[in-house]
């Protein structure tokens, strides 16, 4: 069985000797190694794939390597090869859910798709052609409370570990984003310059951009300003309309979305403070 160790911790020499040591020791052999040394913050971090061959777990690896943790000051998580369950969450606009769909009956997202959450029916027919179960949420500004609740509640019961908001047109309450901390991602378009409102890609070809793109983050109480795990831009110019600007945007929403849930999932993004290290 393959097993993933990534961690942090203040920089100072000896621990990657001490990271090897404990796997050879435990007879394992690493198949992947990548580390990262952030000068300017004093930290590093580190994610190593490796298999066992004789019978072991997350837990017992965890309880042996917790003394290694202990003297370099480590926060650190084991995991095996079990897909992470996801929870995706949408509105009207299809085309993030319809990418997620595609790459996990591929085969090539990393996850399982456990359930789609929608405050709207459109994409019922989507997700339901797909074998995901739908779930309709209607939000209003008087029932958004209990919507949230139960949000939480589908989350505990398809067992969700990763909330992915595939274009989903609400803002989560600010204790929701406490709440889902580090296990949410979100995607929005971001141009340069950044434009708000209904209708940013006609304000982007007011303005005659020459790239679109899109950002993948991590949900937090500031809205769209969470560590960013992904960008995708694309060159544009003044041929384009506003129609094709939307269609190249939404290239750019899905591929991001895509890649962040993928690296999450193979446990390749670890927070930084307020941005991220992804080991690619």
């Amino acid at each position: 069985m393959t097993f993933t160790l990534t961690l942090n911790c203040p920089e100072r020499s000896g621990i990657v000797h001490a990271v090897t040591t404990f796997l050879v020791g435990q007879g394992c052999d690493i198949v992947e190694h990548q580390q990262f040394d952030d000068d300017v913050r004093g930290s590093l971090f580190l994610r190593t794939s490796f298999t066992r061959a004789e019978q072991t777990t997350v837990d017992d690896l965890t309880r042996a390597f917790a003394p290694v943790a202990g003297d370099f000051g480590m926060e650190f998580e084991f995991s095996d090869g079990t897909p992470p369950r996801i929870l995706v969450m949408v509105s009207k606009f299809g085309h993030c859910l319809n990418d997620l769909l595609f790459r996990w009956r591929a085969g090539g997202l990393g996850a399982e798709i456990a359930v789609v959450v929608s405050n709207h029916e459109d994409l019922r027919p989507m997700a339901e052609a797909a074998g995901v179960p739908f779930v309709h949420v209607p939000v209003t500004p008087e029932t958004k409370p209990e919507a949230e609740q139960r949000l939480l509640d589908l989350v505990g019961e398809y067992e969700a570990d990763l909330i992915v908001l595939a274009r989903y047109m609400q803002v989560l309450s600010n204790e929701l984003c406490q709440k889902l901390e580090g296990r949410a991602i979100n995607i929005h378009h971001s141009f340069l310059p950044g434009f708000k409102g209904a209708k940013p890609y006609h304000q982007a070809y007011d303005r005659g951009v020459k790239y679109v793109g899109a950002t993948a983050h991590y949900v937090t109480p500031d809205l769209d300003e969470g560590p960013i795990i992904e960008q995708e831009v694309q060159r544009v110019d003044h041929t384009y309309s506003p129609r094709e600007l939307v269609t190249v945007g939404r290239d750019a929403e899905a591929l991001a979305l895509s890649r962040a849930v993928r690296w999450h999932c193979e446990r390749r993004v670890l927070l930084n403070g307020n941005s991220t290290v992804v080991f690619r």
